[in-house]
């Protein structure tokens, strides 16, 4: 008899005798895996995930690590808890799951993706700008220590992307609050949000735009001589972007040229842009 005929039969009478061994709690079935040994438990996990039951699917697995905690279908079934979990999109169980796999095993092949599926937790629940941060800053974290941890491994590719598009968020999020600042004519709260963005942010997307609503701003407020800089800026790095030609037009038509003035914070920017440098 071949191997995979022999674990078809032991699948096929787990199924068979699990089904009697049901029980219902609240509505729904469980099946009592008491004296099942763990590669039977573990294929009866692997089903109920293929059919898309993937919270019986994480409680089966943890089912193996309670019945033969010191297995090595144990640490099989953590790692599979915590995919199950995260696809079930109950990212605190998986942050848990994937957690107690770093800890328990931090040397192992899989410690890598236990790491990253503990940062997808964070990230996969990042969504529009308007809601709170602390989330992408814990993504960030959680997909730094992938990165630096695992730097060889296959996840940490996709974490430096993942990186830089919660990195990118987060300078949204300023450029957001700064825009609301601005129509309202609050423009020394504005400035503080896009200054943010040009000083910690400067490798996201937003820069441009941030540099020349801190233009825009400082003509409102009459320092002409921090706009002058900040379309100095642009006109060095982002010269072929929209915010540079609306920086130009807006300095041009009041008497302004795009260029480095006063001794300022975008004065130091500047200086430092020449040189090849950024902050």
């Amino acid at each position: 008899m071949t191997l995979r005929k022999s674990r078809s039969i032991l699948f096929g009478a787990l199924t068979a005798v699990t089904v009697l061994a049901a029980c219902e709690n609240n509505g729904k079935v469980y099946f009592d895996v008491d004296g099942f040994p763990p590669e039977q438990i573990f294929e009866r996990a692997e089903h109920e995930l293929s059919n898309n039951n993937e919270d019986e699917a994480a409680r089966l697995f943890g089912e193996i690590e309670r019945l033969y905690p010191y297995s090595e279908w144990a640490k099989r079934g953590l790692i599979m808890q915590a995919f199950a979990y995260h696809r079930d999109a109950d990212y605190a169980a998986s942050r848990g799951a994937a957690q107690r796999y770093v800890d328990f095993y931090p040397a192992d092949e899989d410690a890598a993706y236990a790491q990253y599926l503990l940062a997808l937790s964070y990230y996969d629940q990042i969504d529009e700008v308007g809601r709170d941060q602390g989330l992408t800053f814990q993504a960030l974290q959680a997909l730094r220590t992938v990165i630096e941890r695992y730097p060889d491994s296959e996840y940490a590719k996709s974490s430096i992307l993942k990186f830089d598009l919660a990195f990118d968020h987060l300078a949204a999020k300023e450029m957001e609050i700064g825009r609301f600042y601005l129509k309202r004519k609050q423009y020394t709260a504005a400035i503080n949000r896009f200054r943010v963005v040009v000083e910690q942010f400067q490798t996201t997307s937003h820069t441009a735009e941030a540099l020349h609503r801190l233009a825009e701003s400082y003509v409102a407020l009459g320092l002409l001589d921090e706009a002058q800089t900040a379309g100095a800026i642009l006109g060095h790095n982002f010269r072929s972007t929209e915010w540079y030609a609306d920086s130009f037009k807006l300095l041009s038509e009041n008497d302004l040229k795009l260029e480095s003035r006063g001794n300022n914070w975008l004065a130091a920017v500047y200086r430092q842009m020449i040189q090849g440098k950024w902050l």
